[in-house]
């Protein structure tokens, strides 16, 4: 065994600390179906879920066999917001497992700004981070899997990438944190589990609170 030190947290968002995924992806089907696409919404779950939105759109677009409405996008935005704000819930131990962190924190989504600061704050958790402290990788169009949003988030709090820890619901989150060369802890009951060293899969969020605790974390 040898000792990571980790100094800090980058947390993804949907579906790590809010349980926005699935209602985003009902949103989603229903508004495709109206278009005459009819998905099956557990197959959808598992193939949009983390992914850029821009390739699941594309992906539509094949299916349907023709280009989506020019206010596609943007009605989807906003019936999502309406959605989320209606409906939206922290995933279990979200707060409790922030309020226990002693290393910096942040969050670094695929969602766009907005977004993220509307999800947390229906949810309370916006309490816990700053607005400097929220990551888009639409700030930078680029996109898990590609590990760039992360570096940026390290980068910017001043941490070296190897004493970050990631937090991921998604395969595409935990393959950004792999390539950053950051310590993954998997959140997810239902995730495979990954065979890399660095991966930890946790099926709790309060479960990393003893993992975090001290900023030292034991592996290999």
């Amino acid at each position: 065994m040898s000792g990571q030190e980790i100094e800090a947290v980058i947390f993804d968002c949907d579906g790590t600390l809010v349980d926005s995924e699935t209602l985003s992806i009902q949103v989603l089907v229903d508004q495709i179906g109206e278009l005459g696409l009819q998905l099956n919404y557990e197959r959808a779950v598992e193939q949009f879920s983390g992914n850029d939105l821009s390739v699941v759109l594309e992906d539509v677009e094949t299916q349907l066999g023709h280009s989506l409405p020019t206010d596609f996008l943007d009605d989807f935005r906003h019936r999502q917001i309406d959605v989320l704000r209606e409906q939206l819930q922290p995933v279990a131990g979200a707060a409790d497992l922030l309020a226990s962190v002693e290393q910096q924190t942040c969050v670094a989504s695929n969602a766009p700004v907005e977004k993220i600061s509307a999800c947390l704050a229906t949810t309370g958790l916006d309490r816990f981070f700053s607005p400097g402290e929220l990551f888009s990788a639409y700030q930078i169009q680029m996109w898990k899997p590609a590990p760039d949003l992360f570096l940026l988030a390290a980068q910017t709090m001043g941490i070296a990438p190897e004493k970050c820890a990631v937090v991921e619901d998604s395969r595409f989150g935990i393959e950004a944190g792999i390539s950053a060369g950051m310590q993954v802890f998997a959140y997810s009951p239902n995730l495979e589990h990954h065979n890399d060293e660095r991966v930890t899969a946790v099926e709790q969020l309060t479960d990393l609170t003893p993992l975090l605790r001290g900023g030292s974390f034991l592996s290999g």
